[in-house]
């Protein structure tokens, strides 16, 4: 917070030619590397690398944040009333307005300053760390990050965070790579590869650096992580730049001794800087009804000033009537312009301001800082829950916001993503088709036949990323399970690796007929991939560090079969593989020429490599859809025979992929690879657009080798809490990007489907459709799928709507083509009706952006709580897009936990989180709000009622300090108790009967009738408690010497009526007792007390009105106790009476359940 004031650097235009020759507006920036002076001359002004995560400086923090305090209505509200209260206009001291207004807006500000200054440590230690330099002749020195500009070469030791967002220049390593850990930046905890360009790889030591220049042109500060695109001059030569060379700011270097890297953005201008931006605001439906609330109590406020004001100018009239004094005591003649008959109407105007400061209390002004004393705590007890940790994973819950507690116990849709959300993502080599063969037997978790078992797995840890551990031996044994397919010897079980199948495993595989394809196709498997071969310190073991669980499964896969991926460098790829031709192992090394990395778009990744023939292959893998449509006429030999294995894979449950190659020409090649070149080289924003149109041009005309099938077995509890929560009358939507026949098994296996539901597929995957997109005529396929997509929902939607009262369940299952055109304009509210007219929903093939849409069309649509529940990267647009984000902290990184509103280590842990904390927040969030108002207006209503009896004069009920502790001190405590600790029915009682979650989905504890009979509550209650006290006390002898009571009696007699009345009442309403709220409620009444005597004790000027009243005329008065005694139980009989009957003769649900006995004990 108190740090310096931020520099904003603005970036001027140079006139240089290099600048001019770089591509258009987003790809300007020019870096000289170890070339100062033209860089401090030529370049423009980038910013240093001190960075400030402060939401305040010295000079602006206490505009800004009382700027911050009063855009709430009610603080602006007591405010402008507590400026007027200097006035002689105000019917009480201004200090009894200004006492609650500090305390609230003061304790607010205090602890934004505490969470900033917090902040501003952080940054001053970030800022101060050290790093070594290059000074530009010689040698290195240490500085600070905070003097780090761009240009500078930074040399960073292992261990170390990176100081800036750097070009890898070199690394300890021979062939330049180096091992990051971006948990910072992705939340991920397995190790990323980054390698430098070959040209650079010789600045391997300090003196190496006096002769190195270069230019590096590129793109302009942006928030995308994973994207770079730009390029190194370097003695005449161009270089192209991609995220494997670049090195971001807060990443880690790990396994590695040290790097030299070049600083291209800084400060605010590197990408973690550029994605530090606050998430989406969300507000729960409870807060956003309160704030109508608040607007019709101001309404309210101005209609009783307004009735007060008519009323007392009308009377003030006529005070003066043809000369004769209507109220003469208060002698008209005199009075000022407050009084004064013959301006009656100013005089009125006069009164309406008197009347908003008079009834201000009608306003809860502690209503904002008390909810969120009270949701804090409430994700205390959410982080601490030991029914919500994970031991596997050792991560228990968190609310990483406290601002949608209470929307927990609304949810009325679940969007849940599948691999890693619903299973392990811990996935497990078990099939594959080869050249039309099939290999591998058993039966997996989700296939029917089981017998109704079902096999669940839970998390296993082993370090912190997608680590395989497996030695340098040829063959591993696995342990099996089915003594059909037993091997003679027994295997011990390898992770990743699970395929139970004699003709393959022991070297077996080279008495099979097709002997090249097997080779081809595990070799594809070994050599096609990002993965990084890591050895153990304490062993020879190999340690796999893979980007996904998929790809560390089929190197594993390769490596039991026989090729052992060892080796990784710049520009090539090592196996340990069995030769057939010479009958034993060898070291063969694969010249690596390109990498094609997976794109959403192409849907594959490809390498090309020289073997030690010289024979240039092309190796792919990737959706069977991407592969099918690319292959050669020649190479559809076993086409048949594997989509068939694929959609058994697929209807098994398993994850399937396509894999193929091709041999290419040098011819070819070279072509293609002068094509390639130049789209990486680009520096332009169409960049990865250019490379995979260059990518399409080889990725064509494929020998089809096969398929593998990977499983990924459900988390514990799953089907469980997908049943309780389908019994809590919450729909749950499951959006995969896995197949559709997969998708449904899966959906099976978690009781997502269940037996009697019927189902309604829309696809696009038919014969017709297939014909026609094949033909090429894209304009003609669109319009044909629109009709068939509109023509299916239709008839679907007919179907549901006349199955309706014979209550079928219906299931809804559309894939991602289809998805497509159904979230069009003009189809999205039709296939929305159809959706949430069935039980379940299954959305295949989906992208994120679909994600996305799906969860903003089902929040928009049915306008109730949706919550989107995911764990990797590619669901963080519909955690963001849902009223609820919840994220799984899985196998897959953080990603989705960093941007999520809650995190939890299982799904199975949704069900506690929703029926339990979701039923206890929304309760006592709304009981608590409602009870606010409550007791605001039966304390309000008391000083209207006065007010009627005094002629509206002005003149309150009660002491000034009296109003001003009401809502501070004497009614607090209890209702942060109440939303805190209050629980109407036990956790067991609330998973034993899930349907009490419909409480919060239907809003029925803060619905629009419930807050108006607490309205009206309280209006009773202010009145019973006005009429019996004027009417027992005003009318006796109530002084010692014979007296009548006077305004300080009253005042003190209705006061203590409202302090008992609203703190019982809290008694009344409570369902569970604890220690804390016996002491807050009966500590409070004791509190006025307290307070009355010493406060009594003051000398008049201070105490005015309250000076010696309650030990001289009320604590020895009978009357005085029996009228509150009387009084209180009076205004509290008719809820007590409401209540019971309520519960007993029109009970709804709730009641039924705290009414049984095994529901007793909370």
């Amino acid at each position: 917070m108190f740090g310096c004031l931020r520099r904003r650097w603005s970036r001027r235009r140079s006139g240089s030619l290099d600048r001019e020759k770089t591509s258009g507006a987003g790809y300007s920036r020019v870096v000289h590397c170890n070339n100062p002076e033209i860089q401090e001359d030529d370049r423009p002004l980038y910013p240093l690398n001190a960075v400030s995560t402060t939401k305040y400086t010295i000079a602006n923090f206490l505009p800004k944040s009382l700027f911050e305090q009063f855009r709430r209505v009610a603080n602006l509200f007591f405010l402008v009333v507590a400026c007027v209260s200097f006035s002689p206009l105000a019917p009480y001291r201004a200090v009894s307005i200004l006492l609650p207004l500090v305390v609230v807006v003061g304790a607010t500000m205090a602890k934004e300053a505490v969470e900033d200054w917090r902040r501003k440590k952080q940054d001053i230690e970030v800022n101060n760390r050290k790093v070594m330099v290059y000074d530009g002749s010689h040698a290195f020195y240490q500085t600070e990050w905070k003097k780090l500009s761009v240009g500078d070469i930074v040399r960073v030791e292992k261990d170390q965070f990176f100081p800036a967002d750097l070009v890898l220049l070199s690394s300890s390593h021979d062939d330049g790579i180096c091992y990051v850990e971006t948990m910072n930046l992705d939340g991920e905890t397995n190790l990323k590869t980054k390698q430098c360009l070959q040209v650079t790889t010789m600045l391997c030591s300090d003196h190496s650096f006096q002769k190195f220049k270069a230019l590096i042109k590129c793109e302009d500060p942006n928030e995308n992580l994973y994207s770079f695109v730009g390029t190194m001059h370097h003695e005449g030569t161009q270089y192209p730049l991609s995220p494997q060379q670049i090195l971001l700011r807060d990443s880690k270097l790990r396994n590695t001794q040290h790097i030299y890297g070049l600083v291209i953005f800084s400060g605010h201008d590197t990408k973690v800087m550029q994605n530090a931006m606050d998430p989406p605001s969300k507000r729960s439906k409870i807060e956003k009804r309160m704030d109508k609330i608040i607007y019709i109590l101001f309404t309210s406020l101005v209609v009783l000033s307004s009735t007060g004001s008519i009323f007392f100018g009308i009377q003030t009239k006529q005070d003066i009537s043809d000369g004769k004094f209507k109220r003469w005591y208060l002698r008209p003649d005199k009075s000022s312009v407050l009084f004064d008959p013959k301006g009656a109407s100013l005089a009125a105007f006069c009164h309406f301001l008197t009347g908003l400061m008079l009834f201000g209390c009608f306003i809860p002004i502690s209503l904002y800082i008390s909810i969120e004393i009270v949701k804090v705590l409430q994700s205390t007890f959410i982080n601490n829950d030991q029914e919500m940790y994970c031991e596997e994973s050792d991560k228990p819950a968190r609310a990483r916001t406290s601002n949608l507690n209470e929307e927990l116990g609304q949810v009325n849709t679940i969007l849940s993503d599948k691999t890693g959300t619903l299973t392990c993502n811990l996935m497990q080599f078990v099939k594959c088709s080869i050249a039309g063969v099939a290999y591998g037997s058993g039966l997996t978790a989700v296939e029917p036949g089981l017998g109704g078992l079902k096999q669940y797995c839970t998390f296993e840890i082993e370090g912190p990323s997608h680590s395989l551990a497996v030695s340098r031996r040829t063959v591993k044994s696995f342990e099996i399970d089915d003594p059909s397919h037993s091997p003679a010897v027994s295997r011990k079980t390898v992770k990743g690796f699970n395929l139970r199948d004699d003709r393959l495993m022991d070297g077996h595989w080279v008495n099979e007929p097709n002997l090249d394809f097997i080779q081809k196709f595990f070799h594809t498997l070994a050599i096609c991939h990002t993965v990084v071969p890591v050895i153990g310190n304490k062993s020879s073991e190999i340690y796999y560090e893979a980007e996904s669980p998929d790809e560390a499964a089929f190197v594993v896969a390769a490596r039991e079969i026989g090729f052992e991926f060892y080796e990784r460098t710049q520009t090539s790829i090592s196996l340990h593989e069995f030769d057939p031709k010479i009958g034993r192992d060898v070291d063969r090394s694969y010249t690596l020429l390109n990498m094609l990395h997976f794109s959403s778009a192409r849907k594959r990744m490809s390498v090309i490599v020289r073997d030690e023939e010289e024979q240039l292959l092309l190796f792919c893998k990737g959706a069977d859809s991407a592969i099918f449509e690319n292959l050669a006429d020649d190479g559809r030999l076993f086409e048949l025979e594997t989509k068939r294995h694929i959609d058994e894979y697929s209807e098994a449950g398993l994850r399937t992929l396509a894999v193929a190659y091709r041999k290419l020409s040098e011819e070819e090649y070279k072509t293609w690879h002068a094509e390639f070149l130049m789209a990486s080289n680009a520096v332009t924003a169409d960049r990865d657009e250019m490379l995979d149109a260059a990518a399409e041009k080889i990725e064509k005309d494929f020998i089809l080798l096969g398929a593998t099938a990977v499983e990924d077995k459900l988390q514990t509890g799953v089907p469980e809490c997908i049943n309780k929560l389908a019994q809590a009358g919450i729909k749950i939507w499951v959006l995969t990007g896995d197949k559709l026949e997969t998708a449904v098994k899966i959906g099976f296996a978690c009781n997502l489907l269940r037996k009697g539901m019927r189902q309604i597929v829309v696809t696009l995957d038919t014969p017709d459709m297939n014909a026609l997109e094949k033909q090429g005529r894209r304009e003609a396929f669109e319009k044909a799928s629109y009709e068939s997509i509109a023509r299916q929902l239709n008839e679907a939607h007919s179907q549901v709507t006349v199955s309706k009262e014979i209550s079928i369940p219906f299931a809804l299952i559309i894939d991602g083509k289809s998805l497509g055109f159904a979230l069009s304009r003009n189809l999205e509210n039709l296939f929305l009706d159809l959706a949430i007219r069935c039980a379940s929903v299954i959305c295949c093939r989906t992208s994120p952006k679909q994600k996305a849409m799906v969860t903003r069309l089902v929040k928009g649509g049915t306008r109730k709580t949706t919550l989107a529940i995911g764990d990797g990267a590619n669901d963080v647009g519909m955690l963001q897009e849902a009223d609820i984000g919840v994220g799984i902290s899985g196998v897959e990184g953080m990603q989705a936990v960093m941007s999520s509103d809650f995190a939890i280590a299982q799904f199975r842990f949704l069900e506690r989180l929703l029926l339990v904390h979701g039923h206890w927040c929304y309760r006592r969030i709304a009981a608590m709000i409602c009870y606010f108002f409550y007791k605001n207006i039966t304390f309000g209503f008391t000083l209207f009622c006065f007010e009627a009896y005094a002629s509206f004069s002005g003149e309150p009920a009660y002491n000034d300090w009296y109003i001003a502790f009401y809502n501070v001190a004497f009614t607090s405590l209890p209702v942060i108790a109440l939303g805190v600790f209050d629980k109407d029915v036990s956790s067991r009682t609330c998973l034993k009967f899930p349907l009490l979650h419909q409480d919060g989905v239907q809003n029925i504890f803060f619905s629009w009738t419930r807050i108006i009979r607490w309205m009206l509550n309280g209006i009773c209650s202010s009145i019973i408690i006005y009429f019996l006290s004027t009417s027992s006390i005003l009318i006796q002898a109530f002084r010692h010497d014979g007296k009548p009571a006077g305004l300080a009696e009253l005042g003190v007699t209705m006061y203590t009526c409202v302090i008992c009345t609203v703190n019982l009442q809290m008694a009344l309403y409570l369902s569970y007792f604890t220690w804390i709220q016996h002491l807050f409620i009966w500590g409070s009444i004791l509190f006025w007390f307290i307070f009355l005597v010493i406060y009594g004790f003051f000398p008049p000027a201070i105490s005015t009105t309250a000076y010696l009243v309650f030990i001289e005329t009320c604590y020895q008065n009978p009357f005085y106790w029996l009228t509150a005694l009387f009084t209180v139980i009076s205004a509290l009989l008719p809820y007590f009476v409401y209540s019971t009957l309520q519960a007993n003769i029109f009970p709804k649900y709730h009641d039924i359940v705290k009414r049984m006995p095994s529901t007793s004990s909370p």
